[in-house]
């Protein structure tokens, strides 16, 4: 990274000479214009339209320069820009999550191993005890949860009991005064 950072002020101090001199030029332009102004007679209409017609022209000349220059230095430098573009693009990959914070979360994992599914408070509280944001302490547990948890059998009873009771109690009498005794 610091090669790049070397190598981008070696390019600016290449790119910011050539300004500078295309400054000082305007600038030297600028002033001989301004005396022409001050020096020349007003009443002569041929003089100050022949002004003009210069100074469009310069505006022009300049144009066509910078132009040009643009164009060298595109074709000097295109393959280093290219590389620095592409280098600049890559995604970073955060990588691994710090040691401390792993740990935490793994203790927290082995404390709940039967249910590892934190509430939102539970979340919020290792988030603000490992530094994580909220989406790093979620895709960890997501993660942790699909690589390492085999819910126990009993887990799977139960939750398929709850999946049960739902389908014959809920759905199949939606009204609970359809199940009750009538007393007459």
């Amino acid at each position: 990274m610091e090669a790049y950072c070397e190598m981008l002020i070696k390019y600016e101090q290449e790119l910011t000479k050539p300004f500078k001199e295309a400054m000082l030029f305007f600038s030297r332009i600028e002033c001989q214009l301004k005396a022409l102004a001050v020096s020349s007679d007003f009443g002569q209409s041929e003089t100050s339209s022949k002004n003009e017609v210069d100074v469009h022209e310069n505006n022009l000349d300049s144009q066509a320069e910078d132009r040009e220059l643009k164009v060298q230095l595109l074709r000097k430098y295109s393959g280093y820009l290219g590389s620095l573009k592409k280098e600049f693009l890559k995604k970073k990959k955060n990588g691994k999550l710090p040691k401390e914070a792993r740990q935490q979360l793994l203790d927290w994992w082995n404390r709940h191993y039967k249910w590892p599914y934190p509430s939102e408070s539970q979340k919020q509280a290792l988030a603000e005890s490992t530094g994580l944001d909220m989406k790093q302490i979620n895709n960890w547990f997501i993660n942790q949860r699909k690589r390492h948890w085999k819910p126990s059998e009993d887990m799977q009873f139960a939750v398929m009991d709850a999946t049960n009771y739902y389908m014959e109690n809920v759905m199949c009498k939606p009204f609970p005064m359809d199940s009750m005794p009538m007393l007459l």
